[in-house]
């Protein structure tokens, strides 16, 4: 335990800057919303539209929303940072993929909010919101992870500064990540029998009368 807090301590600074970037995706996720011509918000608009019918009249959100379907996105992630986090290389694309997501939630609330108002922000508190809880701080952590793991390689193969026990730094990496990977499992059971629930619920609202 005390251990794991000084690890935290010390990587407090890439925290904030993954946090910080995270943040920053989703407020230009926003802002993509307003540079969406009138034929690409017809374009969403007719889908959201048929899709709140789907939910609406069958039950169902998709056809393949599956466990695993969901489950398999979750974790496409988190390997993906792993194994950018192998190499020198792959450092950049840790970063790039943390805007990234939160260029898709940031764009998704955005869009919800500004073509339904506060039924759009009800339908992403329940849709977007719920397990977002969990598997954003779950891609931070594995992030942050991962750039510790990457600045470990450069330091003992770039700038040949070698320290002892390079095993335990790769185990403990690949420990986190699959104790990740196993929360991203349960997350994935929530977001495939309780999400679509709420939004059955909420999705009466967004259909014209």
């Amino acid at each position: 335990m005390r251990s794991a807090y000084f690890t935290f301590k010390g990587q407090t600074s890439l925290y904030v800057f993954v946090a910080v970037l995270f943040l920053v995706g989703v407020i230009f996720g926003a802002l993509m919303v307003n540079a969406l011509s009138l034929e690409q918000r017809q374009d969403l608009e007719g889908y959201l539209g048929n899709f709140f019918m789907t939910v609406q009249h069958s039950g169902q959100v998709t056809e393949t929303g599956t466990y695993w379907d969901i489950a398999m996105l979750h974790l496409k992630w988190v390997g993906l940072i792993f194994i950018l986090g192998l190499s020198v290389i792959g450092l950049p694309g840790i970063l790039v993929l943390d805007f990234l997501k939160g260029v898709l939630i940031g764009f998704t609330v955005g869009y919800l909010v500004g073509q339904y108002s506060w039924k759009g922000l009800l339908f992403a508190l329940v849709s977007v919101a719920p397990h977002n809880l969990f598997v954003i701080p779950v891609l931070l952590i594995c992030s942050v992870s991962a750039m510790t793991f990457s600045l470990y390689i450069i330091r003992n193969r770039v700038l040949m500064q070698r320290t002892p026990g390079r095993q335990k730094p790769f185990a403990s990496y690949m420990v986190l990540t699959l104790v990740m990977a196993a929360l991203l499992l349960g997350v994935a059971s929530f977001e495939t029998w309780v999400t679509p629930a709420m939004m059955r619920w909420v999705t009466p609202m967004l259909l014209p009368a």
